[in-house]
């Protein structure tokens, strides 16, 4: 006798090899997000009573109150530069963000395939990336001038850390049978990086690049007082010599509201590659 088992067909995503996405997620994530937005409420309401309700009349921390700042911000953003130095702001740290992904792969590469190159380098680069990369502000205007070659060479010293060692941690975290695989189809070594390899470390690769960009946010503003005639750092530093309050609390927002969109697109991209994989 024989017993034929009958199932009815898959859904056409799973049929596609795609995962069903279920529905009783949706209030989850509804959640999460009421959540983050109660919080950010939270914040502006602390915000509204320090500088309206509990400072004094006529107090100077009246000059940073919410509403003011966010009329300046609406007034900067159409009827000034503002977007301008935006633009050369982002500019920076994706040229500083490019030069410490070109520097910090391929050294966390080697580092963390080789041993004996680990040990050699470790105590090198612990005290390099201890050391504050705004520490380096006058030597790097000294020898590269004002202008933004020190921004870059700045920025790229603050990022390349958190890429190199994430991208060294990533391959010593590889498969061992992944190689030894790749080694059995006779693979060349440049098949090797390609194919198994690299493919294996770009969610660490990305995990640095996240961490990066916060560091390279944070440095960005300072490093853009060298002397130079626009970015966000020098709007503050003007903003601040016209005694323009207002404008300086819209460019703090400014900046938290960029950097808070940098790191969303680091984490949205970490997804779909991690996904993808």
């Amino acid at each position: 006798m024989s017993v034929s088992w009958t199932t009815a067909d898959p859904p056409k995503a799973a049929r596609a090899g795609r995962p069903i996405a279920s529905s009783s997620a949706w209030p989850a994530v509804l959640l999460r997000h009421t959540i983050g937005i109660a919080g950010l409420a939270v914040l502006l309401v602390l915000w509204w009573g320090g500088t309206e309700l509990i400072a004094a009349p006529g107090s100077f921390l009246r000059h940073f109150a919410p509403l003011e700042a966010f009329t300046t911000l609406g007034r900067l953003a159409t009827h000034s530069d503002l977007p301008i130095h935006v633009l050369v702001s982002v500019r920076r740290v994706l040229v500083g963000l490019g030069l410490a992904l070109v520097i910090g792969v391929p050294i966390g590469l080697a580092v963390g395939s080789s041993a004996l190159l680990n040990s050699a380098t470790s105590p090198t680069f612990q005290f390099l990336r201890m050391i504050s990369p705004l520490s380096w502000m006058p030597l790097a205007v000294m020898a590269l001038g004002i202008g933004d070659q020190p921004i870059y060479f700045l920025l790229a010293f603050a990022a390349v850390w958190p890429i190199l060692l994430s991208t060294a941690e990533g391959v010593r975290q590889l498969q061992p049978s992944w190689l030894r695989l790749s080694a059995s189809l006779s693979a060349t070594r440049w098949e090797t990086l390609r194919r198994v390899v690299f493919p294996g470390v770009l969610a660490h690769v990305l995990t640095g690049l996240r961490l990066a960009i916060g560091v390279v946010w944070i440095v960005l503003v300072p490093c853009e007082m060298l002397g130079v005639s626009a970015g966000l750092g020098y709007f503050i530093l003007d903003t601040r010599d016209r005694l323009a309050y207002s404008e300086l609390t819209a460019m703090v927002l400014v900046i938290g509201l960029l950097g808070f969109l940098l790191d969303a697109a680091a984490r949205g991209l970490n997804r779909l590659v991690t996904h993808r994989h």
